[in-house]
């Protein structure tokens, strides 16, 4: 399984990636849409974490661009800025999952391999 980290908080994506690692999780992160849209052309990611809102691209926009190119990725949304409307938008879109920052490690961990599986 492959996953990538999108957070444009660096600090926050970085601990993230380690922590994925220690698990024994391969994982790539990035802090801005733009580069994750470029990653996600070089690799083939099973599973994207995502950021909803982002300076100059928001998450769902990058989910739809990733996804047109890739539709067999799974997304998971990460907000530290819940609404229904976010939520609702996220799962229309096609989010497997939406989480509210900050989460459980463990709890972001299951929801990885899950997403990965179905």
């Amino acid at each position: 399984m492959k996953v990538l980290l999108i957070d444009d908080e660096e600090e926050f994506v970085t601990t993230l990636a380690e922590r994925f690692s220690l698990r024994g999780i391969d994982t790539d992160w990035v802090t801005s849409g733009s580069d994750a849209i470029r990653r996600a052309d070089l690799t083939r990611y099973d599973v994207v974490v995502i950021d909803v809102k982002m300076p100059q691209m928001p998450g769902l926009d990058v989910m739809e661009s990733i996804h047109k190119k890739h539709p067999n990725v799974k997304f998971i949304f990460l907000t530290g800025y819940s609404s229904k409307e976010c939520y609702r938008a996220c799962k229309e879109a096609g989010a497997c999952d939406y989480l509210i920052k900050p989460v459980k490690i463990e709890t972001l961990i299951e929801k990885v391999l899950e997403a990965a599986q179905t």
